[in-house]
């Protein structure tokens, strides 16, 4: 099967800023895939372009179409969604129903009643009179409800506690995805979501910083943790990233003997927060 989104030598220039700098990117389908990096990075520039919101230079095909001139037909297999904490206070359950139905044409009511029926949401509750847990399933019930191949999610739990940010992501992969579909999430609450991720895209200063399945990941990094008198050791074996916790030293490597760094100190796997910490300082590449 072709992959869901293609870039090649993707570019957004804002006058004398380049917010997108030559990315390439292959997604394929059944992914979901974290497109982390920091403020101003090109995140949401990226996004934009991928849902023909704005203007490129090279070339971007989604699920085989151009954003740019086939957006109409794109949006039908596409679904955006940002901030599950945000819905109009106003509004009645059974109108915000209606406003979707009209607005996507992939959506389905019936799923979306069948949803509600698990929930103490009612038709006419507006939405004021919901709790932040009800309204995260409120959203859930709407996004679940839109049969698409690709949706993207823009810092969708800003504002959720923890509790409704766990409870979102588990019943996105439990009642959403499958093989058939891909997810895009940008957050940055990156250490909620890498237990859900089968990719890592890290972004700087518009370029691609880090392209890779939570499989290399695993695969091809380990964080070595020493005592104060292996320190000078570890480094000589040219760690990407290095870092003091409670007075022991934390080396990140990549492609490393692992039998080697194990005769000094103990060997984990690094966190998704701690190789965007090291990528974004110059390591991982």
């Amino acid at each position: 099967m072709s992959n869901v989104i293609e870039a090649r030598g993707l570019t957004k220039r804002y006058k004398s800023t380049v917010a997108v700098d030559h990315i390439d990117l292959q997604i394929p389908p059944g992914r979901i895939v974290g497109l982390i990096g920091p403020n101003g990075a090109g995140k949401t520039t990226a996004l934009k372009a991928i849902l023909g919101l704005a203007n490129y230079e090279g070339e971007l095909s989604v699920l085989g179409k151009n954003p740019a001139k086939d957006r109409a037909a794109l949006m039908e297999d596409v679904c955006f969604i940002a901030d599950v904490a945000v819905l109009p206070r106003w509004i009645r359950v059974w109108q915000l129903i209606e406003l979707t139905e009209n607005i996507h044409p992939k959506f389905s009511r019936e799923k979306c009643l069948e949803y509600l029926k698990s929930t103490k949401i009612t038709l006419d509750h507006r939405v004021k009179q919901l709790s932040k847990g009800m309204v995260v399933q409120l959203h859930l019930a709407l996004v679940m409800a839109i049969d698409v191949k690709l949706l993207v999610l823009d810092e969708p739990t800003l504002g959720l506690d923890i509790l409704f940010r766990k409870q979102f992501y588990t019943n996105l992969l439990n009642d959403y995805f499958d093989a058939e579909r891909t997810i895009i999430i940008t957050t940055h609450q990156v250490e909620e979501i890498e237990h859900i991720l089968s990719d890592l895209i890290f972004i700087q200063d518009g370029r691609i910083a880090l392209d890779c399945s939570m499989e290399k990941v695993q695969e091809n990094y380990v964080e070595l943790i020493v005592a104060p008198d292996n320190a000078a050791a570890a480094r000589e074996l040219k760690p990407l990233y290095e870092r003091e916790l409670f007075g022991r030293h934390i080396f990140l490597y990549e492609n490393a003997n692992r039998q080697q760094l194990k005769e000094l100190g103990e060997l984990h796997t690094p966190s998704v927060a701690d190789l965007f910490v090291a990528t974004m300082n110059g390591g991982a590449a």
